[in-house]
């Protein structure tokens, strides 16, 4: 009897429940301090309790789009094939910007607007397909005339189904051409005996400033750890900073409060002030339309 009632199981519930769920990691620009959040993750466990939740951060800066591109291009390539990204930064919620899930060539997926927020993940990931959520079919029951909270109604809901194996990812909705809006900023090119690229970021925590020019690029330049580093920064057309400094492999190699350059965490040429803060010194900030070139 009991292996009959086995069997009957096995035929009612949905093979997917047994399918080992991947893993959601969600990025906001809505911080912790009220329920956002928890919403999110709420609905993810409706759909199926089993799926591992991860947060990537919900500390963007209100409507940054540019630092939402920046952080999973930073952190997406370090989680397993298949990890689903939920990415909502998006000051145009409820407008003709689309909903779309992004499936790399490295195998993940992201969910969010194509608001120009998948725009370096493209690029550095590549993109396999992309497809536009179909709202019909995936949207959280009961919230049609919600127009605000997409990242609850809409990309958790089809995340969590995606995950759970409930829908494949040709369900998610109608296939779109290979291409995502993108952001404009300044790639890192060789330029004669001098290199050309953009400051995407800052190591926020410490006011050190992160570049986009990868450490293989700058190799060219000849330049060893003690010798000096002439660096130039603008923003859009303003020069806001010029100066020379050594290029060291750690930061004990110069005095406290001595101008630096290096390699940061993700092999990409950097500068900061030992035991400072360049950014708030200098007044060096980030995003697309900060500029920086480094030359011997």
């Amino acid at each position: 009897m009991k292996n009959f009632t086995a069997l009957v199981f096995l035929f009612l519930v949905p093979f997917s429940l047994f399918a080992q769920p991947k893993t959601i990691v969600f990025q906001t620009d809505f911080g912790l301090k009220d329920g956002a959040v928890s919403a999110m993750k709420g609905v993810v466990m409706g759909v199926n309790p089993t799926i591992r939740i991860f947060d990537l951060t919900h500390e963007i800066p209100a409507y940054n789009i540019w630092e939402a591109a920046y952080r999973l291009e930073q952190t997406a390539p370090y989680w397993p094939e298949g990890t689903i990204f939920v990415s909502v930064v998006d000051p145009g919620v409820g407008t003709e910007r689309k909903s779309v899930v992004l499936k790399t060539k490295s195998g993940h997926y992201f969910v969010g607007p194509d608001n120009g927020s998948l725009t370096l993940i493209a690029e550095s990931l590549g993109i396999q397909e992309i497809r536009e959520i179909d709202e019909a079919i995936n949207r959280r029951r009961n919230s049609q005339n919600s127009y605000t909270f997409h990242g609850r109604d809409v990309y958790a809901y089809t995340a969590a189904r995606l995950a759970a194996g409930f829908i494949t990812f040709a369900k998610v909705g109608k296939r779109l051409p290979n291409e995502v809006v993108k952001i404009p900023f300044q790639k890192p090119v060789l330029e004669g005996n001098a290199i050309v690229g953009n400051i995407p970021i800052l190591d926020i925590q410490y006011g050190n400033v992160w570049t986009n020019i990868p450490a293989d690029l700058f190799k060219k330049l000849n330049i060893a750890a003690g010798q000096k580093v002439k660096i130039t920064v603008w923003q859009s057309d303003k020069q806001v900073f010029q100066g020379e400094m050594p290029f060291a492999n750690t930061f004990g190699e110069v005095p406290e409060g001595q101008n630096m350059s290096y390699f940061n965490s993700l092999m990409n040429f950097s500068f900061a002030v030992n035991m400072g803060d360049f950014s708030t010194k200098y007044g060096v900030k980030s995003g697309p339309e900060w500029k920086v070139r480094v030359e011997k």
